[in-house]
């Protein structure tokens, strides 16, 4: 755990003095309860931008969070999203393919609480020093999925970030309606997007005339921003391909918020 912290305080440049809350936030849509956690440091007190950060398909819990925590740092107020309902927490990869499933094989319904979860960021973020005119998305796994829907959705965020999310699109973006910015950091190697999918992406951006970039890292599969991962050629946590990933995040939405 120490090594951990260790590579991801120096990733992130969160300092000692932080002081990370992680605010429990209730709220519904359609009749259905959800429950995210709304992330910032409170020994900062000027306005920063704000993130809806969708987990992978293990949604909500405590490493999760803890990721958010660790991204956001001083820099930004994060809403860490529940895409499956309050109290649905998958304990393994049974019960999250389950979960995960339901929401991946209905776009409508994926973009309709994704969206919810910005307009929750809005509100929330309110009180707790988030500039609410710098908005964006990054999200991991089925998260990266979740969050090139909610730009191809045409919601108004600066830019999104999917790490290691899939990048078919059942609902294609329309021409003009792309509005965010898009960063997609993909695998080369991840067995779980073959290369027809990429090409696929790489089609709808340009018929969109996205403002768009695809970063392909060589020898990396899937989910290697995440730890736990190890089961090599699938799932494999790649230390210095994640420092690169999360690098290339900040500099992106530091652009997409410099306008």
């Amino acid at each position: 755990m120490k090594r951990v912290l260790g590579v991801m305080v120096g990733l992130l440049a969160l300092t000692a003095t932080a002081k990370p809350v992680q605010k429990p936030v209730v709220y519904e849509l359609e009749g259905t309860k959800f429950e995210g956690v709304l992330v910032y440091d409170d020994a900062v007190k000027t306005p920063r931008p704000g993130l809806v950060l969708v987990p992978n398909w293990l949604g909500v819990n405590e490493p999760n969070v803890k990721q958010a925590v660790l991204v956001a740092g001083k820099q930004y107020v994060i809403f860490v999203t529940d895409l499956y309902g309050q109290g649905v927490r998958p304990k393994n990869p049974d019960e999250a393919a389950k979960a995960a499933g339901a929401v991946k094989g209905d776009r409508k319904l994926m973009r309709a609480r994704v969206n919810k979860a910005l307009d929750v960021l809005r509100t929330e973020g309110k009180a707790v020093g988030l500039d609410a005119k710098k908005l964006g998305a990054i999200g991991f796994c089925l998260g990266g999925t979740t969050v090139l829907e909610l730009a191809r959705s045409g919601a108004p965020v600066a830019g999104v970030v999917s790490f290691h999310g899939g990048l078919d699109a059942p609902l294609p973006a329309a021409e003009g309606a792309l509005t965010a910015k898009v960063l997609a950091l993909h695998g080369a190697e991840d067995p779980f997007v073959p290369p027809a999918e990429v090409k696929g992406f790489e089609e709808e951006m340009r018929k969109a005339k996205a403002d768009w970039e695809l970063v392909s890292y060589g020898g990396a599969v899937h989910s290697f921003t995440d730890l736990d991962a190890n089961a090599p050629g699938q799932f494999q946590y790649d230390a210095k391909v994640a420092k690169r990933a999360y690098l290339a995040m900040n500099n992106f939405f530091a652009e997409a918020f410099a306008k």
